[in-house]
């Protein structure tokens, strides 16, 4: 008998035992960085006023070149896919996977079926032409898309867009990727309503915080927004969304995607040097996901061993054969490579 991949396991849950390295938690380690935590420290004094959103929604806004009406600021990009599944009515609702689980938890939280895509590794998890069913009236993709790593071409997503259909991409990582490359925030003229959600969880490190937007047509996001309950956004979140909006933190987190990428081939480069580690396609953003044998094992061994990495069997189209890894610095990455080398009872080439 099948099991079910369990949708509601979130990397948060590798690492609440105090004292290991987080390579399961995909959030950039140093973070949030000092000018940050003090202009958020600095809206404590106003928290007995209710959070007025109107400058960091102007903000948000102009930092994607789209008109105010097409933005709504939510409590993290989770609460969007919430939204979504309430405000949505699909008669066939596509969920392409391995991706992050919650769109699919929340739309069969709400009753809608979900037909899931499942890409393959032997295709380095990239979306295939075809694969989507054309009679899909709700289509959801991560781009990069979590757990795989896979940058899609934008254009092969834009195609993906058609009258009577509703694309939900999730950019939640595509300020990973240095200069946004592939990124469909800014773009207004598909047909059919295209939605894209992100996320400032992951570059600025407040996972704590709780804030994501959602860029989309108008009478969309005019029907999210009568969803939502009253004053969703806290007042120190929407300082968050309004100065990382400004051309300095722009500037800030393109350089951190550019050491992403640096790290990252550090830690792809130890990972092709042992023999039973495979990695499929090309990783883009900031977590590798690897096929080894036995990786149940290995992940509790590397625990033992003082390091957490995220379990992959929770992602529709994966198994107990899988482990996401988050991409740290060189010294972090040297080292568990050097317990995965006994984790794994190998040696690296």
């Amino acid at each position: 008998m099948t099991t079910e991949p369990d949708l509601r396991h979130h990397g948060d849950a590798e690492v609440r035992t105090a004292g290991l390295v987080d390579l399961a938690v995909n959030v950039r380690t140093g973070t949030p960085p000092d000018w940050l935590r003090e202009h958020l420290a600095a809206t404590l004094g106003t928290l007995a006023a209710y959070p007025d959103q109107r400058s960091a929604h102007a903000a948000v806004a102009a930092r994607h070149g789209r008109p105010e009406e097409e933005l709504l600021l939510t409590s993290g990009a989770a609460e969007a896919f919430v939204l979504l599944a309430r405000v949505l009515k699909p008669r066939h609702a596509v969920v392409v996977h391995p991706q992050f689980t919650e769109p699919e938890a929340a739309l069969r939280g709400t009753g809608h079926a979900v037909h899931r895509v499942l890409l393959s590794p032997e295709d380095g998890f990239r979306l295939t032409p075809g694969a989507v069913p054309a009679e899909a009236d709700l289509v959801v993709i991560g781009n990069p898309t979590n757990p795989t790593s896979v940058l899609h071409p934008a254009a092969g997503l834009a195609a993906l867009a058609r009258p009577g259909r509703t694309l939900v991409i999730d950019e939640a990582f595509m300020d990973t990727v240095p200069g946004e490359t592939e990124s469909l925030a800014s773009v207004r003229d598909l047909p059919g309503r295209v939605v894209v959600l992100r996320s400032l969880t992951k570059t600025w490190g407040l996972a704590g915080l709780r804030i994501g937007y959602v860029l989309g047509p108008a009478e969309l996001i005019a029907e999210l927004s009568a969803a939502q309950p009253l004053w969703p956004v806290s007042t120190p979140a929407l300082a968050a969304a309004e100065v990382c909006s400004s051309p300095a933190a722009l500037a800030e987190a393109e350089q951190a995607a550019r050491t992403t990428a640096e790290q990252r081939a550090h830690l792809l480069k130890g990972l092709a040097a042992f023999p039973d580690v495979r990695v499929y396609g090309e990783p883009a953003a900031s977590f590798v996901l690897v096929e080894l044998p036995g990786a149940t094992a290995v992940r509790e061994r590397l625990r033992a061993a003082g390091f957490a990495v995220r379990r992959g069997d929770t992602f529709p189209g994966l198994g107990p054969d899988w482990l996401r890894i988050a991409v740290r610095d060189a010294g972090t990455t040297d080292r568990f490579l050097a317990a995965l080398a006994s984790a794994a009872e190998v040696m690296p080439a």
